[in-house]
C-alpha cells in the first residue's frame, strides 16, 4: 500500500461515492474519522430513535454512563452514513450482519453487510471513531496513548521480539512504541475476525516506525494527530488482506 493519508472526516468532508459495481479493482482503502463530541452537537437529536435498529438502540440503552452510550451512538450513526453512501441506500436501510466466528463457526466475527462485497471496520477511543472501507477484509484500531504503567503491565502480552524491542528503548519512548504495536496488533487480529481471543504474542508486528507485514496481511499506521480537534494522544492503524493465504 501507498504512506496513507490522513483520515477524512464524519461531518465534515463529503460523503463517499456508492461503489455500486463494488470496490474499484486495485483501488486503495478508505478511512475515516469521527469527533464523538462534535458530531454529536451537530447530530440531529431524533437519528437514533430513526436510523438505528432496534438491536443497536437496545444496546445502546444498556450502557451506564453517558459517555459509553454517547460514544456507542455516534460511532453506529456515523458508520450507518458511511456505509449509506458507499452502497447508495439510506443510512437506516443499511443491512448488517456478522461474518462466522473463525475460531468457532459461530455468528459473531466480522461485521458486514448483506449483499455486497464491500468490507469495513470500525474502532473508538475516548473521543475518537476510526472506520476504514476497503475491497477486501480489513481490521483498524485506534487508542489513546497509555502512561508507563499501562505499558509496563500489558507488555507482557506481546511477541517475544516486540518486548525485547520495548525493553530496549528509553522509558520516555516506549509510550508511542507500544502504542504503535497495540494498535496494528489489534487491527490485524479485527481483520482476522477473532479479535484478542486470538493470543496477540503470536504473530510479530513490530514497535517501530515501519509497520511489519503478517503474512498476506498489510499493515499500515494513521495518521490521526491534528486531522480533529482534539485528536492528538492518539494511535492508529489498519490491517488489510492483500492477497488469499496459500492453502
Amino acid at each position: 500500500m501507498t504512506p496513507p493519508s490522513p483520515p477524512r472526516v464524519v461531518g465534515h468532508d463529503p460523503l463517499p461515492t456508492a461503489v455500486a459495481d463494488g470496490w474499484p479493482q486495485g483501488g486503495e482503502p478508505e478511512t475515516w474519522l469521527l469527533s464523538v463530541a462534535r458530531y454529536t452537537a451537530a447530530m440531529d437529536v431524533g437519528a437514533p430513535a430513526t436510523v438505528l435498529d432496534a438491536g443497536e438502540r437496545e444496546r445502546a440503552s444498556k450502557f451506564l454512563r453517558a459517555e459509553d452510550r454517547e460514544r456507542y451512538t455516534a460511532a453506529h450513526l456515523g458508520l450507518r452514513e458511511l456505509l449509506g453512501g458507499y452502497l447508495g441506500m439510506a443510512p437506516a436501510d443499511v443491512p448488517f450482519t456478522r461474518e462466522a466466528c473463525p475460531g468457532c463457526g459461530g455468528p459473531h466475527g466480522r461485521p458486514a453487510v448483506s449483499g455486497t462485497p464491500l468490507h469495513f471496520n470500525m474502532s473508538h477511543a475516548g473521543d475518537l471513531v476510526l472506520f476504514a472501507f476497503a475491497g477486501s477484509p480489513v481490521g483498524v484500531d485506534v487508542e489513546k496513548f497509555q502512561p508507563a504503567s499501562v505499558v509496563e503491565q500489558v507488555a507482557g502480552s506481546l511477541h517475544p521480539k516486540e518486548r525485547a524491542e520495548l525493553d530496549a528503548l528509553a522509558p520516555g519512548d516506549r509510550t508511542a512504541a507500544f502504542a504503535r504495536c497495540w494498535t496494528r496488533k489489534e487491527a490485524y487480529l479485527k481483520g482476522l475476525g477473532t479479535g484478542l481471543s486470538r493470543d496477540p504474542a503470536v504473530n510479530y508486528v513490530g514497535t517501530g516506525l515501519s509497520a511489519v507485514p503478517v503474512g498476506p496481511w498489510a499493515m499500515t499506521d494513521i495518521p490521526v494527530d491534528g486531522v480533529v480537534a482534539g485528536g492528538s494522544g492518539y494511535a492508529a492503524a489498519m490491517a488489510l488482506l492483500t492477497s488469499l493465504p496459500h492453502a
